[in-house]
Formats: C-alpha cells, sequence, structure tokens
C-alpha cells in the first residue's frame, strides 16, 4: 500500500475518536513510526533557552554561535524528559504524537543560472535514508487546536536548526508555511514567540519568511490582523495563490514581500504578466512553484522572455527535499541553459 493511501485509511480511522483518544490511538496505528513516551509539550517555550555557556570561538569565527551552542547541548538520543534531540550527523529530531520528525528542504532557484535564494523547510517523519513521510495533515487532523499550536512551533524551531546549522544557508532565506488552523487557534501576537525563539538562538528574524496558506473565506477576515502581527515582529510575509487573477487581489489587499503562485495554475498570460509587471515595479518576489514537467517549464522561460526578468522557481523537475541544503545540480543545468 502506498503511504499516500496508508494515510488516507489512518484519516478515516481517526475521524470517528474522540479528540482525547486520539494521540493514544494513533501510536498503534503507525508501525512507520519510531515511538517514544508521551510528555508535556506545554513545556516546549521553557525548553528553548540554551542552558549553557557560549562556545569558545571568538564571534568573527563563530557563525550562528548561540545555535551550534544550543544543538551542543541537546542530548544524541531520545529521553522521555527532552523533546528535541540530534542525532549522529547533528541534525535535530523531535518528538510528537509518539512520531520522530525532522526537517528536509527544497531550494528556490532562479530560473536563469539556479542560483539558490532560498530554501522553504518540510516537515518529515525520520528517516535514516531521507525518505521520510510527510506527516503534517496526519498529525494536526489529530491534534485539538493547542496541540496544533505546539506542533507548529515545533515544526518551526526544528526548520530553523536544520536550516542555519549548514553553511550552505549563508545568505539565503528560510521559507516557513504558516498552517491555517494556527491562524484562527492563536488569539494574538502572531509571530511573537518564534521572534523570542530566533532572538535566543541569534538568528537573524529577516532571513525567515512566513508563508500565508491559501485564505478560504471563511478565515478571510483573520488575515488583515494576522499580516499585521507578522509585520509588527518584523517577519517577513509570502502569500500562496493558484491563480494569476487571485495573486493579483492579494497583492493589493496584503501588500505582501513574495507571492508564490502555483505554476499549474498559469493559464491566464494576461493576468500573469500584469502580475509580474506589478510585482516588479513593488520590489515583490514571485516564486513560481511546483514546476515539475519541461512544458510547465517552457512557458516560464516565455514569460520570462518576454518582461525581460529573472523570474524565480521551485519545483521537483529539479530538487526534491531533502535534510542536506542543496547547490546547483547538474540536473538543473541540464534542463536550464547558463545565462549567456
Amino acid at each position: 500500500m502506498s503511504g499516500v493511501w496508508r494515510s488516507r485509511l489512518i484519516l478515516f480511522a481517526l475521524a470517528g475518536i474522540p479528540a482525547n483518544d486520539r494521540r493514544s490511538a494513533l501510536a498503534p496505528r503507525l508501525p512507520f513510526l519510531t515511538r517514544f513516551p508521551e510528555t508535556n509539550m506545554n513545556t516546549l517555550d521553557t525548553h528553548l533557552e540554551p542552558p549553557f555557556a557560549v562556545n569558545s570561538l571568538q564571534p568573527d569565527e563563530r557563525r550562528f554561535g548561540k545555535l551550534h551552542d544550543y544543538l551542543s547541548g541537546l542530548d544524541r538520543k531520545p529521553s522521555t524528559n527532552a523533546h528535541l534531540w540530534r542525532d549522529a550527523d547533528g541534525k535535530a529530531l523531535g518528538r510528537y504524537f509518539n512520531s520522530t520528525l525532522t526537517s528536509v528542504f527544497q531550494p528556490i532557484r532562479t530560473l536563469d543560472t539556479g542560483e539558490i535564494a532560498g530554501f522553504q523547510g518540510y516537515l518529515r517523519s525520520h528517516s535514516e535514508t531521507d525518505s521520510g513521510l510527510s506527516l503534517w495533515r496526519l498529525l494536526d487532523y489529530a491534534a485539538s487546536d493547542d496541540e496544533s499550536i505546539e506542533l507548529d512551533r515545533l515544526c518551526r524551531l526544528l526548520h530553523t536548526l536544520n536550516f542555519f546549522r549548514q553553511t550552505e544557508a549563508t545568505g539565503r532565506d528560510l521559507y516557513l508555511n504558516v498552517h491555517a488552523r494556527l491562524l484562527a487557534a492563536v488569539e494574538d501576537n502572531h509571530g511573537h514567540a518564534f521572534r523570542r525563539v530566533l532572538a535566543s538562538i541569534d538568528v537573524p528574524h529577516q532571513r525567515v519568511v512566513l508563508q500565508l496558506p491559501a485564505i478560504t473565506q471563511n478565515l478571510s477576515w483573520l488575515l488583515d490582523s494576522v499580516v499585521t502581527n507578522y509585520r509588527g515582529n518584523g517577519f517577513r510575509i509570502a502569500v500562496n495563490s493558484s491563480r494569476a487573477k487571485e495573486a493579483l487581489g492579494l497583492l493589493e489587499r496584503v501588500q505582501p514581500d513574495v507571492v508564490k503562485l502555483d505554476v499549474r495554475g498559469v493559464t491566464d498570460a494576461a493576468s500573469t504578466e500584469k502580475l509580474l509587471r506589478l510585482a516588479q515595479q513593488r520590489g515583490v518576489q514571485v516564486i513560481f512553484k511546483r514546476v515539475d514537467s519541461q512544458h510547465l517549464l517552457s512557458g516560464l522561460r516565455q514569460f520570462g522572455h518576454a518582461l525581460g526578468q529573472t523570474l524565480l522557481v521551485q519545483g521537483h523537475l529539479w530538487d526534491v527535499p531533502e535534510s542536506a541544503l542543496a547547490n546547483v545540480p547538474s540536473s538543473f543545468l541540464a534542463t536550464t541553459p547558463l545565462a549567456a
């Protein structure tokens, strides 16, 4: 049975289980996850303060010194009283719903040259072969609102640690999803807790872009408040859209720093060209995501050539999300000619 269908069957089975019983029901139904004794995730914030001294390197010899010190202070194996630990390679792992979780990253590239502008972080179950399953929807479905907030905070911390510990992160941005359920679950001051976490490990918040989910009609009333909160806490904002016309509306309403547009929905050439022109005038980046075929790539090249713009792209045509940050692979150079 494929991982997709296995997850669907688990979701169906959980649908009839009361919320308080889902946590205990989840572990025996997920034999592909490492299991650990349950602990209280409400202590996550207090666990974020590094309890150890800064290392002996001079400031100019250190890169994110407090972050590395924090990682160095983590246990090298899971324990019942720790939510985070690290493996032999230094990668941070976390526990949630008796599952072992970690991060993978997919590059965001400049179409002309393959140069990497940033990476998007994704949650995966831990796997020695770097082929873990995507579990967010499954775990989030089984969680209460408070537990969903804890899961989101754990994911952001894992992605931050696993991204900025790697030298390939230098000069590149980290894109993190904000999940739709979190918008309503957090009452106010969105981003404040995460800003404190970043400050405690000396990671500049300016390097993190928070991606808002596609906003459904029943959540649209939250949008202005959430954006104001995140901006007030110093974060850049990205919006996701499936169509260029919809993206134009978000460009006006949200005034984001980044627009991420699903390339499969680029069927309206006039709206797409208008979006690219307006975004360029306003200093807003447009990233075309889910590029997974030469056909889609050819259409993007035509837009870029016609408008004289360098486009940003993301997709499986070049990169599968992995725990190690990528550089320019031969597969990218094979599908995209270098600029003259």
